[in-house]
């Protein structure tokens, strides 16, 4: 049965598809990664995200981890050009405040549709409360190479090669990590589509593990919304890089969920 679902899967991901554009990704992020598309110029993209800190399997108690609390995450995107896009993130972690760019550098692989941008950001940790060290820490940077293709026509896959500068504000000297994030997408129509993304970091106290999240995205004109499922409550790119708490097991998993919205003026 488990060789059935793997002969299965690998058709609908090589089986060729008219219907689907050959773009790599539909979005410009997966989970938490970003993906090498950007925004028509002129565009603005307008984000709001969750991420539920209650566990899934508190159960009826914490209504499977809705009760919250919730961190939250706005973002405001402008692309003054159809490569160049400009950002900035707010998340109530910490009230981490980023601002971003990222830039598309190739597209193009004919049959094997293939995309790179590079994306940089930095940003400042407004109210580390209760964190000896981070008052006189609390800035972050980090910088990305994002290498997409598309296999089959279905099947999108990403790799994003990271620099963080300071993954942990508590401690008093600021230090440098390297990650690696891999995300995947296969795509089932023109609306629906299943994510995958794992986050490779260098475990540090209080952030041990690697984080991962799965979950299905819903299309619509101007609109993705991503139902996830993942061991991550921290959103933003300094804060998700760095690992987390939690194990990727299902007593660790909690709900989560991204909302973008295309505004073309």
């Amino acid at each position: 049965m488990k060789r059935l679902f793997v002969c299965v899967g690998v058709a609908l991901a090589c089986a060729p598809s008219d219907s689907l554009a050959q773009a790599v990704f539909h979005s410009h992020q997966a989970a938490n990664l970003p993906t090498a598309e950007t925004l028509p110029s002129g565009a603005w993209l307008f984000e709001i995200s969750h991420r539920f800190d209650r566990a899934i399997s508190d159960g009826t108690d914490a209504f499977w981890g809705l009760d919250g609390p919730v961190l939250n995450r706005l973002g405001l995107t402008y692309a003054p050009s159809g490569s160049v896009m400009l950002g900035v993130l707010r998340s109530n972690f910490q009230d981490n405040v980023e601002l971003n760019a990222k830039v598309g550098l190739y597209e193009g692989g004919g049959a094997l549709p293939t995309e790179v941008a590079a994306m940089a950001g930095v940003a400042w940790n407004t109210e580390p409360t209760e964190i000896e060290g981070a008052t006189d820490n609390e800035s972050q940077f980090y910088a990305q190479l994002i290498l997409n293709a598309m296999l089959g026509g279905r099947l999108a896959v990403g790799v994003v090669p990271t620099y963080l500068r300071n993954p942990r504000i508590r401690d008093f000297e600021a230090a440098n990590a390297f990650i690696l994030g891999l995300n995947g997408q296969l795509y089932m129509s023109d609306a629906v589509s299943f994510l995958a993304e794992w986050i490779v970091s260098e475990g540090r106290a209080g952030l041990e593990n690697d984080a991962g999240t799965f979950g299905v995205e819903l299309e619509t004109r101007g609109h993705h919304f991503k139902l996830l499922i993942t061991n991550q409550a921290r959103m933003n790119p300094t804060q998700y890089l760095a690992g987390t708490r939690s194990n990727f097991e299902p007593d660790e998993w909690r709900f989560g969920f991204n909302i973008t919205r295309l505004l073309p003026f």
